[in-house]
Order: C-alpha cells, then sequence, then structure tokens
C-alpha cells in the first residue's frame, strides 16, 4: 500500500492511499468520523480493482483546532487525486463522504466514471437531522461531547440501540468518539451550508447507484428519493437488513453494488 499526495492550490496536499491491484480504479471516500480503514471489510470482496482511499483532511488525526472549511475544501481534494490516475474512476463515497463525492463530481463531472452514493446528507428541506441535530449542538454547547454523539449516532445515522449501547458502554470508545464530535457537527455545518434542494445535481449525467439501507434513517432515504427524481442518471439499489453502516455489516452487500456499478461505470 503506498500514500498518494496531490497538490492542491494554496493548502495542505490531499492525501490517499493506493492499494494493491490491478484493474479500473475505484476512488472511496469514507463518511463522518472515520477513516481510510472504512473500507476494509468492503475492499475485499473488490477483487479485480485497483482501490484508492481518500484521507478526508477533516478527520486527520493529531491535535489542533477543528476544520470549519467548505465542502468544496475536501471536493477540491478528491478533484485533485483523482487527477492523479491513469483513467477516470468510479467515485464511491459514504454518508458525508457521499456529498463530497457529489460534490466533487458536480464540479468536474468528466473527471468519474460514475458514481456509487451511500445514503449522502443533503438539506433537502431544511438542516440535516432537523430536531435531533438541534438536541445534538445543545448538548454539545453545554459540553456533553459524548452526550451529543449518542444522539447523532442514535437519531441522525440511525445506529441500533443494542449497538448504541455497546458503544458508549465502552469508555475507550465513548471518548474517542466524544473528542471527535466537534468536527463531525463541523462536518454537518458545511453540508447545511451548501442550501436546501437537489437542483443543483440535475446537470448531473454520470451513471449513479444511490444506495440506501432498508433499516436505515428515514430522513437519509428521503433525500435519497430527492436525488433520485434530480439526477438524470440514476438507479436506487436498497440493501436487505442493513442500515447505515452496512460497510460494517453487510461488507459483502456493499462491495456487490459497487461490482455492478462499476461495470456499468466502465463498460
Amino acid at each position: 500500500m503506498a500514500e498518494l499526495l496531490a497538490p492542491v492550490p494554496g493548502g495542505t496536499p490531499a492525501a490517499a492511499l493506493l492499494d494493491d491491484g490491478d484493474g479500473p480504479p475505484l476512488l472511496l471516500v469514507h463518511g463522518s468520523g472515520g477513516s481510510p480503514a472504512d473500507w476494509d471489510g468492503v475492499l475485499r470482496g473488490l477483487g479485480g480493482f485497483r482501490a484508492v482511499r481518500v484521507r478526508r483532511r477533516r478527520y486527520l488525526p493529531g491535535p489542533g483546532p477543528v476544520p470549519v472549511h467548505p465542502v468544496a475544501v475536501e471536493a477540491a481534494d478528491v478533484l485533485a487525486v483523482a487527477a492523479l490516475l491513469d483513467r477516470p474512476p468510479l467515485l464511491v463515497g459514504h454518508s458525508s463522504g457521499a456529498t463530497v463525492a457529489l460534490e466533487a463530481a458536480a464540479a468536474r463531472p468528466a473527471a468519474f466514471a460514475g458514481l456509487v452514493l451511500y445514503e449522502p446528507p443533503l438539506p433537502v428541506d431544511g438542516p440535516v437531522g432537523g430536531g435531533a441535530s438541534r438536541r445534538a449542538r445543545a448538548a454539545l454547547a453545554a459540553g456533553d461531547r459524548a452526550g451529543a454523539m449518542r444522539i447523532h449516532l442514535g437519531e441522525n445515522a440511525g445506529m441500533p440501540p443494542a449497538l448504541l449501547e455497546a458503544v458508549f458502554a465502552d469508555p475507550a470508545e465513548r471518548e474517542r468518539l466524544a473528542a471527535g464530535a466537534a468536527a463531525q457537527f463541523a462536518d454537518l455545518d458545511a453540508i447545511d451550508a451548501l442550501g436546501p434542494g437537489t437542483d443543483r445535481y440535475r446537470h448531473l449525467a454520470l451513471p449513479t447507484t444511490l444506495l440506501e439501507g432498508a433499516d436505515s434513517p428515514r430522513h437519509l432515504r428521503h433525500t435519497l428519493t430527492a436525488l433520485a427524481a434530480a439526477l438524470p442518471d440514476a438507479r436506487r439499489v436498497t440493501l436487505p437488513g442493513q442500515g447505515h453502516t452496512a460497510h460494517v455489516t453487510g461488507p459483502h452487500l456493499l462491495a456487490a453494488e459497487i461490482r455492478a456499478a462499476a461495470q456499468r461505470a466502465f463498460a
């Protein structure tokens, strides 16, 4: 595995991990609070492709202030990494990483062969997450970072209650989530700043697969309905028995849909 560094105007280079492998390129963008390792299980089902996993600058480890940049900054990173590849890749994004991917593709459609978007949050009718996000932000403002993340993961991301309790019962995991709370809410702020609606994507004629979990939160599935109506060449696929984290709970299902999308995009 090698690291790619792509120059971007006036800033720290965009970074990505280049996995061993041959074949058409896949450019993968992880979701909020995650890392390139989020794709490990999915990649086991993607032999025959060359995977490139973006390191999102909003979630790079280390000390320092919470990044408050707009989505366009990370979209530019994705475009910079794509420009290093020998052909336009299939661009795959999960959660807020799917929103970043969507913005990158909207900015330069010719840079990509196609899109796979797994439940991107968007402010379709108002701020992402609605009342749940407001309660989570109030907890964060009161200094209860763990409480804010419990609301966010349980209601915005739809984490199953048993898993949510298990995660927050682990002191180390609870502290890790609390430490990343400010970055995750900065991510949501940047997405809300895009403004309501999906008309901005009506020109995006790339072959697109919209993925959702059968058990995912209603607001994420509502967003997919709006995107399916706006995008000229979109197919919608529901993953049975899954929620917002199929990369963990059903990686083989996610890999199979990425393979199908790749066949369509690279035909």
